[in-house]
């Protein structure tokens, strides 16, 4: 019996978080190598799902690097990186689209088994628009986001779907670009004026101790952030996530939130309890 009324109690902590998110937007970037993970995509799938049944909208942007990284390697070429981003000729080009519409297809079916209401949207719809991305060297087809077709996505929320979308943009010649899905993930969520941007991960989130699994930090502000960048406590792969969430904040976004994929219901317990289990940023 203590079981069953701690579960109530749960539901009864959720509740002032479910009527302050009812009708709001959650933007949420999935990528890496916890996006190939079966159970931990059913779990977060799930969440997802559970969100737009308390009446949240949800844009879920997708990656896919290491499932083109694996393709290209199936066909003898070489991934090459400039400053973090793929360079992407017109053969890679080829490889990153089929790679992100096949994931974009299985993201859509899962989400549909979970008795979910969602559209997949590819990147022919002409909703992310670019330029092409200037650097110290040239990477192709890389893509920059200059605006959003915001009217396009919020039909398919007005209709209660969850919105899956390929990080992928149009140029105004009509050329397909490759886009980082952050920079994707960021630029819809100022344009939609979203509540929330989160950023999934296989971390816990901020750490002081990257070595201590109680250094969690939980809540940052911009100029916190700035601070530990500084100290070297915040570096690496965590530099570019923070970056995006500071951009978003910067933009309009309310909130922004690092979670770590891999708990179960992580998205659930970060939303609707008292304490989180991320490390959630806010701008001051």
């Amino acid at each position: 019996m203590e079981d069953v009324i701690k579960k109530a109690s749960v539901l009864i902590e959720a509740i002032p978080y479910i009527h302050a998110f009812r009708k709001k937007l959650f933007v949420i970037k999935y990528g890496g190598s916890i996006l190939d993970n079966d159970q931990i995509r059913k779990n977060v799938l799930t969440d997802i799902v559970f969100l737009s049944y308390v009446g949240i909208h949800t844009i879920l942007v997708h990656g896919g690097g290491p499932n083109i990284t694996a393709r290209m390697k199936e066909a003898g070429l070489k991934s090459e990186f400039h400053e973090g981003i793929r360079i992407t000729d017109k053969e890679t080009l080829q490889i990153v689209i089929e790679e992100l519409e096949k994931l974009n297809d299985k993201i859509v079916a899962e989400i549909k088994e979970l008795k979910g209401d969602v559209t997949g949207l590819k990147g022919h719809e002409d909703i992310v628009h670019v330029e092409k991305r200037k650097a110290s060297k040239d990477l192709g087809y890389v893509g920059t986001v200059t605006s959003i077709d915001k009217e396009t996505l919020e039909k398919h929320l007005k209709k209660g779907h969850i919105t899956v979308l390929a990080p992928m943009g149009i140029s105004s010649d009509n050329q397909p670009h490759n886009v980082n899905a952050d920079e994707v993930a960021s630029a819809i969520a100022h344009s939609m004026e979203a509540e929330k941007l989160v950023l999934l991960t296989n971390v816990q989130g901020v750490m002081r101790n990257p070595e201590d699994p109680d250094s969690l930090i939980s809540t940052l502000t911009i100029d916190e952030i700035d601070n530990l960048i500084k100290l070297n406590v915040i570096d690496g792969g965590m530099i570019p996530k923070v970056n995006s969430c500071i951009e978003a904040l910067n933009s309009g976004v309310k909130k922004t939130h690092i979670v770590d994929a891999r708990i179960q219901h992580a998205l659930l317990l970060e939303f609707f309890t008292n304490r989180g289990i991320g490390t959630q940023i806010l701008k001051g």
